[in-house]
């Protein structure tokens, strides 16, 4: 019986099981010095990546599909050692949302160099990118694209400094703000959660030249700027500049808006 096989078990229909590391310390211990094998640092070299970060309701996934349409591009299922969740009444499907692990798979995978990049999060699981994603994208010859966080960018742009690595922008805060209420389950908690979390992607990506701003405020316009950067290295720097000021501009109104509940967010 596999991992998958034993998870369905055990849990109870319809109940998304709180995602827990048995081998956490391990897991640290390992990837606070991790680096990949020769053969990944190979074939990452010989493969297009892009990355997409973004703030949260910036229409990264949207973007991510229409791309996929073209047939140039591959998408990077990441792998986790996490369960599969319940959405909508629908299991996470194993290879199409995530290649679900156990830790052990993935504990001997990480030893052997096999992740371009890995992370613990939140203390309760660790997910990242294998090599054999990309592998898969350079046989096909197609360009290798996933959305990360932030972290999982600043790691594949540290190992492989000619990947794209962008971050996706909505058009103002006032746009941004309607967008997350738009969301179906909005909590006054849940906004304060993202905000938080929008605050440190601005700040990072910020702080790190390899990133690439995108504002999504024309969604065709957005798609065909990202394809543009990715397959044809056609970059325009006024707008990149623009982008770059609108992101600074983002994480002071989104730092001013926290503040208030949450004085330890410092201005960048």
């Amino acid at each position: 019986m596999n991992f998958l096989e034993r998870f369905f078990k055990k849990s109870a229909p319809g109940v998304s099981p709180v995602p827990h590391l048995n081998n956490k310390d391990g897991f640290v211990a390992l990837l606070k010095s991790y680096k990949p094998s020769a053969q990944t640092i190979q074939i990452l070299a010989q493969t297009p990546l892009v990355t997409l970060t973004a703030p949260t309701a910036t229409g990264r996934n949207t973007i991510i599909n229409e791309l996929l349409k073209t047939g140039k591009y591959h998408f990077i299922v990441s792998d986790t050692t996490r369960p599969p969740r319940m959405n909508k009444g629908i299991w996470e499907k194993n290879g199409v949302e995530y290649f679900f692990r156990s830790e052990t798979e993935m504990l001997a995978e990480i030893k052997n160099g096999e992740f371009v990049e890995a992370e613990v999060i939140h203390g309760q699981q660790v997910s990242g990118i294998s090599v054999r994603e990309i592998e898969h994208a350079h046989k096909e010859e197609r360009i290798a694209i996933t959305d990360v966080d932030i972290e999982g960018g600043i790691n594949v742009a540290r190992l492989k400094p000619n990947a794209i690595t962008i971050c996706l922008l909505p058009p103002n805060f006032e746009a941004w703000m309607s967008r997350i209420r738009g969301r179906s389950d909005f909590v006054p908690e849940e906004l304060h959660r993202r905000l938080q979390q929008a605050t440190k992607v601005l700040r990072l990506a910020l702080e790190n030249s390899h990133f690439i701003f995108v504002v999504n405020d024309d969604l065709d316009l957005a798609i065909k700027t990202v394809n543009d950067i990715a397959s044809k290295n056609m970059r325009n720097a006024s707008d990149e500049k623009r982008a770059r000021d609108l992101a600074k501009a983002l994480y002071d109104r989104t730092a001013d808006y926290l503040r208030k509940n949450a004085p330890e967010v410092e201005p960048f």
